[in-house]
């Protein structure tokens, strides 16, 4: 009786044949993980990029080509001793700001004008920096001219790559890359995802030549891209070549 009673016991333990229950929630979701992972992954490098170069790139260059027009055209009178708000000096009327330098009035005006509700600058720098934004350089013709500037490094660097002297430099700059330890690594592989985005890929090739191929009795074009596949040459005693099918078969 104990013997079957054991028994009884032990069926009611599940088999080890049988499968898990399915888990479709479970299921369904990395499916729709693995849809909506490659585009939105692939938006957000994208965005994490343009950010990157906007914030370390574009908006430095721009204030320093804003601060070079504002060194070309400001007017900031630091040696007039007068407690009013205005004087004119040379024919020229000149706005006392907080600091107690002068302007020129008719740049004073125009940025409160255009300043809106934003408090006015209280130094003549920064009265001059907005007048630039205002009326000489705009932020989006500062980002525009720096692109400009930035696509004609990019050609120069380009032509300069094409010569002879260029690959020399750059072949020994990478090798003192190769050099170190750490950065090599990191060089490498942002140089092979650059090579992939960047790089224009040509297929170079002698000849063109027929190919009995896929099977005998058909023939298909085929392009010759290299001749010196020695020991397979020499395995076969017969000229090799390879040979490169632009189609499949």
């Amino acid at each position: 009786m104990t013997k079957i009673g054991s028994m009884a016991t032990n069926s009611n333990l599940p088999s080890s044949d049988e499968k898990t229950p399915a888990r479709p929630f479970r299921k369904a979701v990395l499916r729709g993980m693995g849809v909506v992972a490659p585009p939105l992954f692939t938006i957000l490098i994208f965005l994490w990029v343009i950010i990157s170069i906007n914030e370390h790139v574009l908006d430095p260059v721009a204030g320093w080509v804003r601060d070079r027009v504002v060194w070309l055209n400001e007017d900031i009178r630091t040696d007039i001793d007068s407690l009013d708000s205005t004087v004119t000096l040379d024919g020229r009327k000149y706005r006392r700001m907080e600091n107690g330098a002068f302007v020129p009035q008719e740049v004073y005006d125009l940025v409160e004008q255009e300043q809106g509700e934003e408090p006015m600058p209280t130094t003549g720098k920064d009265l001059y920096r907005r007048w630039v934004d205002l009326n000489k350089l705009p932020p989006w013709a500062a980002i525009l001219l720096v692109l400009s500037l930035f696509i004609l490094l990019l050609y120069l660097m380009g032509k300069f790559m094409a010569a002879g002297i260029g690959r020399f430099f750059w072949h020994r700059f990478e090798s003192g890359i190769d050099q170190l330890p750490l950065i090599r690594n990191v060089y490498s592989s942002v140089k092979q995802v650059s090579d992939f985005l960047f790089t224009e890929r040509e297929i170079e090739y002698t000849r063109v030549v027929a190919v009995e191929y896929p099977r005998k009795g058909i023939w298909s074009l085929g392009l010759v891209t290299g001749e010196s596949m020695l020991d397979i040459r020499s395995a076969a005693n017969e000229p090799v070549l390879s040979v490169l099918m632009p189609t499949s078969p």
